[in-house]
């Protein structure tokens, strides 16, 4: 059922949805003190609304956005739990960006393997937006549903360096987790919260007069607001139940202005009243975050959905439309919760497995998943994960590493061929550090047939195992994981043959054997091409190839590797910039070497510079320290031994925060001793920091003046290696050093620490 949908694209309504601004509601009271906080917040970064459940945020966002006032281009992202996770989420915002111009080069770089979106995506749009000629907000409504620490870190540095022709908008029931009181002492944060959210009598007049066409009064309508303390909901559910009748202030004497009431009395009086054909949509779809009228009409196995969800709709009976076609709906929160109360277990596992069915034919294929995940299917949820493979690698891989960890670990870890697929997908998505989870949860148990892309589970298991040691640079260890697996890995037909004997060969190189790594490189190079299968799989495998042969002496061979890789990386490079670092850092690191020996100093420089840059992007330490240890000899060749002692330095910097393999510091250290002494920093202005640093940037410098590694100093801070790496180039930047040691004598002298 699975295989037609490989080819499917995947925008369709509900995409479009969740990017569309959501129309305005009929009868609804524009607030103009409060929009004219929104028209005037271009001077702060981020504008936080933030208030409980049914305060009106998204209702005030979404009839500002549509303020005629208003003319800066608005993107929109209407979030949900299942936008937890850094992929899926920059992509929902790449893609609300895209109608204005922004975002094109990121969502290419999203797709790509084995990069993290906050070091190649936001980055990119970044870029774009500082040269941006048109102003832009951008909304995220139901911030507070995110929990992924990533996903928080991504946002935070986004606001970091946001340039003024973006402003961010964070709406959400919690304060979102971003520097607030930074901003908020700087005078870049504006904030509406529910005092300001609250209705006054005037307001509270308007939307009962319009909702509930009734004129109350000056004091009944002052004693509505007493009674719900201000509360959209309150105030929306009281103008509904004064339709018609024919005592209006006995009606608002029955409101009372806490929720729990609220709900009560929606539930007796206002839900009662409606046709049962309505009551049964609105109790048996409340499992659903969105609705519409064809996925309604299958889970619900009726007809005339579409009719149903435009009267509620109309009528302001808390299901409001998302987009301009008014295709999806949502019921609100406070509702469904109410109303799923009267929804039985059983009935509501039966309607998530066919919203299940429905997601998947229309090729949904996440959505699919995580509605069998909410049902409790989670061997349903399996089947689909393990049927699906080929589709979630070609997308990097980070989605069903996300979907894997909400399964039962009784049934992750009860098939070990689900759990090897997991740890692969999180290789592809660069999360190296999270791949022991699946592969220990297996170890000594991977008997049995293989995942897709395999010969054997158990030469897959090693292969993997081998990744994650070459990341750590546990180099004897990798070693050991990749000579099992090439054992296992027989069959030339399928990629993990390549795999295997491509992990073989360059855990070979990293233990400084390049001689042994030559034919297995070779032949790893030989049969992903003749799989015409992923580019990066051959890629890879001529990027440790051209090493291995240019390590060895054989320095005409890896040229002829260079010459013969060119068109794929071209492709690759066309397809994802930058992001494509995985399969190309290396090659043009041997391209600017054999530069440098041909004594072509100026190309060597510029290659080896690019190089630096990718390998920085892919993250694997020893490759960036491989990258300017190169980069620092072609600085010395050229006569700039302040360059390359700067480029050194910061070699050490990584070698000293992670392992590297052992001929790089080899390397590293030999070119140090051709080197010399290194240079005393050059400051712009002595005593003064002509660029403030971030809170986060600070807390970093801060760190760097003890002996945290890099790696340590993201734990304690909970962000990710790269993540730190970003940070401190940038305070690097701002402090006109080159090297840790530098920022923190040069932090010392300006008091910073």
């Amino acid at each position: 059922m699975i295989e037609p949908l490989i080819g499917q694209a995947r925008r369709g309504p509900l995409l479009a949805a969740k990017c569309s601004i959501p129309p305005q509601r009929p009868g609804g009271v524009v607030r103009r003190r409060l929009h004219d906080l929104l028209l005037g917040n271009a001077p702060t970064r981020l504008t936080a609304v933030v208030a409980p459940a049914g305060w009106g945020k998204t209702t005030l966002l979404s009839q500002w956005a549509h303020d005629p006032r208003e003319h800066r281009r608005v993107a929109w992202v209407s979030l949900d739990e299942s936008d937890d996770e850094p992929v899926r989420f920059w992509s929902y915002v790449m893609t609300a960006l895209r109608p204005h111009g922004l975002g094109a080069a990121s969502v290419s770089a999203l797709r790509a393997p084995g990069v993290d979106p906050i070091d190649v995506a936001v980055p990119l749009l970044l870029n774009e937006l500082e040269s941006a000629t048109d102003a832009v907000v951008l909304v995220l409504d139901d911030f507070h549903l995110l929990s992924d620490p990533r996903v928080h870190e991504g946002v935070e540095f986004l606001l970091a360096y946001l340039p003024a022709s973006m402003r961010l908008v964070v709406a959400g029931r919690i304060d979102p987790p971003l520097p607030l009181p930074r901003l908020r002492a700087r005078g870049e944060l504006t904030e509406i919260r529910a005092e300001d959210l609250r209705f006054s009598p005037h307001e509270a007049g308007a939307l009962v007069a319009s909702v509930g066409d009734v004129d109350l009064g000056a004091s009944a309508v002052l004693g509505l607001c007493e009674r719900t303390e201000g509360w959209a909901t309150g105030l929306q559910l009281a103008a509904i139940a004064l339709r018609g009748a024919a005592a209006p202030a006995a009606a608002v004497d029955a409101i009372r202005g806490d929720d729990r009431h609220i709900l009560d009395y929606f539930t007796a009086e206002v839900f009662e009243g409606l046709p049962a054909s309505h009551r049964d949509l609105l109790v048996r779809a409340s499992v659903l975050e969105r609705l519409s009228g064809p996925l309604c009409d299958t889970v619900l196995q009726r007809t005339g959905s579409a009719a149903i969800l435009d009267d509620l709709s109309r009528a302001d009976l808390f299901v409001v439309a998302l987009d301009r076609r008014q295709h999806w709906h949502r019921c609100h929160r406070l509702f469904r919760h109410a109303l799923r109360h009267q929804l039985d277990p059983d009935a509501a596992r039966d309607v998530l497995g066919r919203a299940a069915d429905w997601f998947l034919e229309q090729g949904y294929l996440e959505d699919a998943i995580e509605h069998r995940i909410i049902a409790g299917d989670d061997d349903g949820a399996a089947e689909l994960l393990r049927g699906s493979l080929p589709w979630f690698l070609e997308r990097g891989g980070s989605s069903i590493s996300r979907l894997g960890s909400r399964l039962a670990p009784a049934v992750t870890h009860a098939d070990p061929a689900l759990c090897v697929t997991l740890a692969w997908a999180t290789a592809i998505g660069g999360e190296y550090s999270r791949m022991g989870r699946w592969l220990d949860a297996v170890e000594g148990r991977v008997d049995g047939g293989p995942p897709m892309g395999w010969h054997d589970l158990s030469g897959a298991w090693a292969t993997l195992r081998a990744v994650q040691r070459l990341a750590e640079g546990a180099v004897e260890q990798a070693l050991a994981c990749a000579e099992t697996a090439v054992a296992r890995e027989t069959d030339p037909a399928v990629p993990g043959y390549a795999m295997a004997r491509h992990l073989l060969g360059t855990a070979y190189l990293a233990a400084d054997r390049p001689s042994e790594a030559v034919p297995l490189l070779t032949e790893a190079w030989r049969a992903a091409r003749a799989l015409d299968g992923p580019p990066l799989l051959g890629l890879q495998a001529a990027c440790s190839l051209a090493l291995a042969q240019f390590n060895a002496g054989h320095h005409e061979q890896a040229r002829q590797v260079c010459v013969e890789a060119a068109s794929a990386v071209a492709a690759v490079q066309q397809a994802w910039g930058d992001a494509a670092a995985l399969g190309i850092a290396r090659l043009l690191m041997v391209e600017g070497r054999l530069a440098l020996r041909d004594g072509d100093v100026l190309g060597a420089r510029v290659t080896l510079r690019r190089s630096v840059v990718l390998s920085k992007v892919w993250g694997l330490p020893s490759g960036v320290a491989m990258a300017l240890t190169s980069l620092a000899e072609a600085e010395l060749a050229a006569g700039d031994r302040a360059a390359a002692a700067a480029a050194l330095a910061e070699a050490r910097d990584f070698g000293g925060s992670d392992a590297i393999w052992p001929f790089v510091g080899r390397e590293l250290d030999a070119v140090a001793a051709r080197v010399g002494r290194r240079p005393a920093p050059v400051t712009r202005r002595p005593g003064v920091l002509v660029e403030e640093l971030t809170d986060r940037e600070l807390s970093i410098l801060r760190m760097l003046a003890g002996s945290a590694s890099q790696r340590e100093i993201g734990a304690a801070l909970f962000l990710s290696i790269n993540t730190v790496k970003g940070y401190a180039k940038s305070l690097y930047r701002k402090l006109d050093v080159g090297t840790r040691h530098d920022a923190v004598q040069r932090a010392r002298a300006l008091k910073l620490i």
